[in-house]
């Protein structure tokens, strides 16, 4: 799928996160993060972003992630949700684990 407009998903409430979604020209997937926990749990939170940007078929944005102590499935969402929206797809993966 293909980046078309910049889209967000999230809040920057306790226990949620604030995903952006922009083109990134470059190619690839590139992830900026801010978090509180980033030296404990910053690369798992990354992995979790790029996991589900694969899993959604983007290969090319950029996504930017202020995390206040999100769990994996909540970081799952709002990624997934942010992306659908910066590509204006209604094609939805839903995943059942």
């Amino acid at each position: 799928m293909e980046i078309v407009k910049i889209a967000t998903a999230g809040t920057l409430e306790s226990s949620d996160i604030l995903i952006t979604v922009e083109k990134e020209e470059k190619g690839g997937i590139q992830i900026h993060l801010e978090s509180p926990v980033k030296k404990q749990f910053g690369d798992q939170i990354k992995k979790v972003i790029s996991d589900t940007a694969e899993f959604v078929g983007v290969k090319n944005a950029k996504i930017t992630a202020i995390d206040k102590g999100a769990l994996d499935c909540v970081i799952k969402a709002r990624t997934s949700t942010a992306l659908y929206r910066a590509c204006e797809s209604i094609d939805y993966k839903w995943e059942l684990k």
